[in-house]
């Protein structure tokens, strides 16, 4: 059972931290997957098999409202560490429920743009370059679904235990997470939707 952090305390890294370390590897590893996946996108963009393109798919207004909202919801999670350090559970759950409220509509509007793509014929199944969009964009959206499952139980932890080192421990580690699907999205947005959308 783990005792209750006192505000005096703070958490320090040690070179022994295994969870830290071993998260830092997920994360590594994690960037491997996605290079692949961008790799193999970047192989298949242009094979449509006289099927659409990105230019005459992707609805870039609605795309950048995910961006902003996405990139919205980066802010408020770095507000949350911040009302953790300042060991607040008040303005910690605020904020880390802004943060979901965010990513739900994220993943939202993100399901709702396959279900349309689908919905017109254009699945994965059409074309190597539907096939690799549908597994990069779609391999992202599973992480957005698992970080929000996290978030919950997060939010659980704190209200039912209040501040201790493994939930601080813990709501670090999904910062990090976040801020990491961030980047992976603006890699996403940058080379996927607009170069796409600009393609002829």
């Amino acid at each position: 059972m783990t005792a209750p952090l006192d505000n005096a305390v703070t958490l320090k890294h040690t070179p022994d931290d295994k969870p830290l370390l071993g998260f830092w590897i997920y994360l590594m590893t994690d960037c491997l997957l996605f290079a692949s996946l961008f790799a193999t996108y970047i192989v298949l963009h242009n094979n449509t098999y006289g099927g659409p393109g990105g230019s005459e798919l992707f609805d870039m207004p609605s795309i950048l409202v995910e961006t902003l909202i996405l990139l919205t919801s980066s802010f408020t999670c770095g507000l949350a560490m911040i009302a953790v350090r300042q060991r607040s559970i008040k303005h910690t759950l605020f904020w880390i429920g802004f943060t979901f409220v965010l990513g739900v509509i994220f993943l939202f509007m993100e399901l709702t743009e396959f279900k349309h793509l689908i919905a017109e014929g254009n699945s994965w199944h059409r074309s190597g370059f539907l096939s690799s969009f549908f597994t990069l964009v779609g391999t992202h959206g599973l992480h957005i679904a698992i970080g929000l499952l996290w978030l919950l139980v997060m939010g659980w932890k704190l209200i039912k235990q209040g501040f201790t080192i493994n939930t601080i421990r813990r709501l670090t580690l999904f910062s990090m997470f976040w801020h990491f699907l961030d980047i992976i999205w603006i890699f996403i947005f940058t080379f996927v939707y607009l170069i796409g959308a600009l393609q002829l």
